[in-house]
């Protein structure tokens, strides 16, 4: 298990304040911002902490509402909204300096039988293993950007391996420009069995390429386009049990952007095919004025 990965689940063991309150803290990085889905896994951590083990997580909706400092912690308030014979309902709110910073409702349901079917065909791209690593990826990049050498070089808890083009690619070459994202994942380490963690870490990796998605239709990236951007709510849909150690394709879209704002979509598939989660993203894509 690498450093980075030890440091997040670190940082997804909440400290216990009280009853309903726990308090989570961020990684010692030179950013501005707390990286939302840090906050939206601390959070479902809180909340499954106050249900009970025979309940999984089958959705959470949730809202960034203010950016979150990371030099403080942040406190984590769980409303007990309902516990019935087959869902429990939970509302969280995270907190910093006094306010609000983010919301979440997450439900939990114990396991049931019921008819299925699955309508969604995972993609047919390259399998994980044949592809680079984000690092070996970027790396390329460069000779012509020195700028990326630190953002690149820095560890990361989430192996990931695209399947689509970049969105540095895509602003250097705008033949790249596409609206769809294809991006493998793991977490490269034996995890425990608890079927919360595996939950918890694909929220914690479904926010890193959803605002990027959007971009990659306009040909702009992160450092290099004159813009600011940032989640603004989050949705999850948990189908079925899967382990965030093993490999899992995230399928993803962007229908729509507009009025500083963008739509992204993406579908979680297993490596033999079995959609397990799907997630919805309204991103907001503000230019900066000259």
């Amino acid at each position: 298990m690498n450093e980075a990965l030890k440091e997040l689940l670190d940082l997804l063991d909440l400290e216990q304040l009280e009853l309903d309150l726990f308090r989570g803290r961020s990684p010692r990085e030179r950013i501005q911002r707390v990286f939302g889905g840090q906050v939206a896994a601390q959070a479902l951590v809180a909340a499954g902490r106050t249900v009970d083990s025979d309940r999984n997580v089958h959705s959470l909706h949730a809202y960034f509402i203010r950016p979150g400092d990371p030099s403080v912690p942040i406190v984590y308030n769980v409303e007990r909204v309902r516990d019935g014979r087959s869902f429990t309902t939970r509302r969280v709110t995270a907190i910093q300096h006094g306010k609000t910073i983010f919301t979440m409702s997450a439900s939990f349901h114990v396991l049931e039988d019921g008819v299925q079917h699955q309508a969604l065909v995972k993609p047919d791209v390259p399998d994980a293993e044949s592809l680079p690593g984000y690092q070996e990826r970027m790396s390329g990049l460069l000779g012509t950007h020195p700028e990326l050498r630190e953002w690149v070089s820095r560890p990361r808890p989430v192996d990931s391996r695209y399947a689509s083009p970049l969105t540095w690619e895509a602003y250097m070459k705008p033949e790249l420009r596409s609206a769809e994202t294809n991006v493998w994942f793991r977490y490269d380490a034996d995890l425990p069995d608890d079927p919360l963690l595996h939950v918890v870490l694909a929220a914690y990796a479904s926010d890193f390429t959803l605002v990027d998605t959007v971009l990659l239709a306009h040909g702009m990236a992160w450092g290099a386009s004159d813009m600011m951007g940032a989640s603004l709510d989050h949705a999850m849909w948990f189908h079925r049990p899967f382990r965030a150690d093993d490999w899992l394709l995230y399928a993803q879209e962007s229908p729509w952007s507009g009025a500083a704002r963008g739509l992204a979509r993406g579908e979680m598939f297993t490596a033999s095919g079995e959609l397990v989660v799907s997630v919805v993203q309204e991103v907001m894509i503000r230019l900066r004025k000259s």
